[in-house]
């Protein structure tokens, strides 16, 4: 993972959340998509335009956990997020 990358989120999607989760709406695919209150967390930094840096600080300091385990794991999410349309990475 590239710690200095940031990514922006299409167009197409929708999020709304409810109470610490979300859902977030692709009109493209017409999915659905839970996120739990990490994921939901993840996505509101990702929508204030945070590198994967800042992202991974951020998340050390919100939650207990090491930072291997946090990387490798926003890591897969970012992929599958990536993999269904949802982002994009900038630059």
């Amino acid at each position: 993972m590239n710690l200095n990358q940031t990514f922006t989120i299409s167009d197409e999607v929708i999020c709304q959340v409810l109470d610490d989760e979300s859902v977030l709406l692709d009109l493209a695919s017409e999915n659905y998509l839970g996120l739990d209150e990490v994921g939901t967390r993840i996505w509101q930094l990702i929508d204030d335009g945070e590198t994967m840096r800042s992202v991974v600080a951020t998340m050390l300091d919100e939650y207990d956990t090491n930072e291997d385990t946090l990387v490798g794991d926003l890591d897969k999410f970012l992929n599958d997020l990536q993999a269904q349309g949802l982002i994009t990475p900038v630059g």
